[in-house]
């Protein structure tokens, strides 16, 4: 599955540290495609065990992580951990089946 992490339109980069939660039932190799995003920010991204992220070479991948986690299995119990875990939860999405997802993200 393709991951394509883009600002919104009114930030021209984007300067602030991310957290994804990259869950799936079957184990995934996520492939990151970013656009404007300021190198050197920190970027995490929890994926389910046995999964993967594969970072675009460059700055970008110098500042980002990847750690497997074993995650709640249902959505609104992994909604619930990940609120406890960070504070907040600016975006969920769930999807059956789909090779590109597209994120916009900013304020």
């Amino acid at each position: 599955v393709t991951l394509h992490l883009n600002p919104i339109s009114s930030v021209h980069i984007h300067q602030k540290p991310l957290v994804f939660l990259l869950n799936s039932p079957l184990p995934l190799v996520w492939k990151l495609k970013t656009e404007r995003l300021a190198p050197g920010i920190r970027r995490v991204f929890f994926v389910s065990l046995g999964s993967v992220v594969q970072f675009e070479g460059g700055n970008f991948s110098l500042s980002a992580e990847m750690e497997e986690k074993l995650f709640p299995e249902q959505n609104e119990r992994l909604l619930q951990w990940a609120q406890k875990e960070y504070g907040a939860v600016t975006s969920f999405t769930e999807l059956k089946i789909s090779r590109n997802i597209y994120i916009k993200v900013g304020e």
